[in-house]
C-alpha cells in the first residue's frame, strides 16, 4: 500500500540530496572538528560552511548561528539565556498557541518564581497587538511568540513586534521552526534577538536545529562544557546532521517559490474540495495570513482520531488537532484558545504538504475522505442529534 503522507509539519522526509552529503561523515570522513590534526580540519572546515549555509537562509552572519540539538533545546537555549541575562526582571510574556517547547517552559517558569502573561488569540488565531503593548512593563526579561502556528499555520506579524519591542529595549525570541523554508525570513528586515530552526521541518534529518543569536544580544549557554561553537555550547558537534541540516536549507531558499505557489495550489484544492463535499466542516485559523502547505479542518460531530485510523487504512497520514490521548478528551490548546466549538474541535484534522506531494495524492485524500466522514457520522450519536434537532416540528 502506498503512502501518502500530507503530515510535513511533524516532520518532513530527508531530502535525497541531503542524505548524499551526509553519508560520508558515518564513516569516511569521521574526524572531530575540533582536533588539531588535518582529518579533523577537512570536517571543520565543512562544519563551516553548512553553518554559512544555515545562516544564507535567513540573511543571518555564520557566527550568529549556533547549532543545537532540535528546535526544543533551540527554544529552551534562546528564553533561559534572556532570563539569565536579566536576573532582575520577573515578568515574560508568550501566547496561549505556543508550541509546548515554548508553552511548556513558560508554565514551569510561571510555577518558579515569574509572572507570565499568555497572550490570547482570536477565532482566527490572531493576536491583537495591543494586548501586547499593554502587557508590556520596565520588568519584562523577553517576549517569545512564534512565527507561524504550527497547528493552523497561522503567520503572526513578527515584524511588527520585533520593531515594537526593539523599541522598548525589550528581548525577543521567535520560534521559527515551522516557517523557514516555507515562508521568506530574513532577520536583516525583521530585529528578532533569536530565533528557532529546526532541520527535520525542512527535510533535513532528526536531532538538529539552530538558534540565531543577533550580534550584541546578551547570551548565558545552556549547556556548559567545552569550547565548542564558540564556547556558547558545550558537546561535540553532530556532524553528519549538520552537514545535511546545511544542504536543506539550500535546497529550501531554491525551492520556496515552489512552495508558495505548487504546494499552496495543492492546499487550496484540498481544502476546497473537502468544504465543497462534506457539510458541517470549516477551516480553522485565518485564510490569508497562514504557511501555504497547511490546513487545518474541523469535521463537526466525529472525532479526529476516528478520521486518522480509517484513513490510515488507506495509506493517508496526518494529523488530529486533538490530543485525545493517555485518557484525555480535551481537544488542542491551540483550538481552545481559538474558542472553536466544542462540536468541532474534537473533529480537526491537520494536512501539511510538502514540495513532495503530487496532485494525485490530494485526488486520492478528497476521493477517500468524505465517504469516511459519512460513515463516521452515521455512527455518531452527536451527529444524528444534531439532524433530529434541525427536523421541523
Amino acid at each position: 500500500m502506498k503512502v501518502v503522507y500530507t503530515d510535513n509539519n511533524a516532520t518532513t522526509q530527508v531530502a535525497p540530496e541531503v542524505l548524499e552529503v551526509m553519508l560520508p561523515y558515518f564513516h569516511d570522513l569521521y574526524g572531530n572538528p575540533s582536533s588539531m590534526h588535518s582529518f579533523g580540519g577537512k570536517v571543520a572546515q565543512k562544519l563551516q560552511e553548512a553553518r554559512e549555509k544555515v545562516a544564507l537562509l535567513i540573511g543571518a552572519s555564520p557566527d550568529e548561528i549556533l547549532f543545537t540539538s532540535c528546535g526544543t533545546e533551540s527554544d529552551n537555549t534562546a528564553i533561559r539565556s534572556a532570563i539569565a541575562s536579566c536576573p532582575d526582571k520577573k515578568h515574560i510574556i508568550t501566547t496561549r498557541v505556543e508550541h509546548p517547547a515554548v508553552k511548556n517552559l513558560y508554565e514551569y517558569l510561571g510555577k518558579n518564581g515569574y509572572r507570565v502573561t499568555f497572550l490570547p488569540v482570536d477565532r482566527q488565531g490572531r493576536l491583537n497587538m495591543e494586548d501586547l503593548e499593554e502587557s508590556l512593563s520596565d520588568n519584562t526579561a523577553i517576549v517569545s511568540i512564534m512565527w507561524a502556528n504550527n497547528e493552523t499555520g497561522v503567520i503572526f506579524p513578527i515584524e511588527e513586534i520585533a520593531r515594537m519591542l526593539n523599541e522598548r529595549g525589550i528581548l525577543f525570541h521567535t520560534d521559527a521552526v515551522q516557517a523557514v523554508g516555507k515562508i521568506p525570513v530574513d532577520v536583516q528586515q525583521v530585529p528578532v534577538n533569536m530565533l528557532a530552526l529546526s532541520g527535520h521541518k525542512l527535510h533535513a534529518s532528526k536531532g538538529v536545529g539552530a538558534l540565531y543569536i543577533r550580534k550584541g544580544t546578551p547570551f548565558s549557554p545552556f549547556l556548559i562544557g567545552g569550547h565548542q561553537e564558540r564556547g556558547r555550547r558545550g558537546g561535540t558537534e553532530n556532524i553528519a546532521s549538520i552537514i545535511g541540516f546545511g544542504k536543506a536549507c539550500e535546497l529550501a531558499a531554491k525551492n520556496i517559490k515552489q512552495e508558495q505557489v505548487q504546494v499552496k495550489d495543492l492546499r487550496d484544492k484540498l481544502e476546497n474540495e473537502i468544504l465543497r463535499q462534506v457539510p458541517n466542516a470549516m477551516i480553522n485559523g485565518d485564510r490569508k495570513h497562514r504557511l501555504p502547505n497547511t490546513t487545518n479542518i474541523s469535521f463537526e460531530y466525529v472525532e479526529g482520531e476516528a478520521i486518522l485510523l480509517m484513513m490510515n487504512e488507506f495509506g493517508i497520514c496526518a494529523s488530529s488537532g486533538s490530543a485525545c490521548t493517555s485518557g484525555s478528551l480535551e481537544p488542542s490548546h491551540v483550538l481552545r484558545a481559538m474558542d472553536v466549538p466544542f462540536t468541532a474541535a474534537h473533529g480537526s484534522i491537520r494536512f501539511s504538504l510538502s514540495i513532495y506531494n503530487t496532485e494525485e495524492e490530494i485526488d486520492f485524500i478528497i476521493e477517500k475522505l468524505s465517504p469516511i466522514i459519512k460513515r463516521l457520522r452515521e455512527l455518531s450519536q452527536f451527529w444524528t442529534e444534531s439532524k433530529t434537532a434541525q427536523r421541523p416540528c
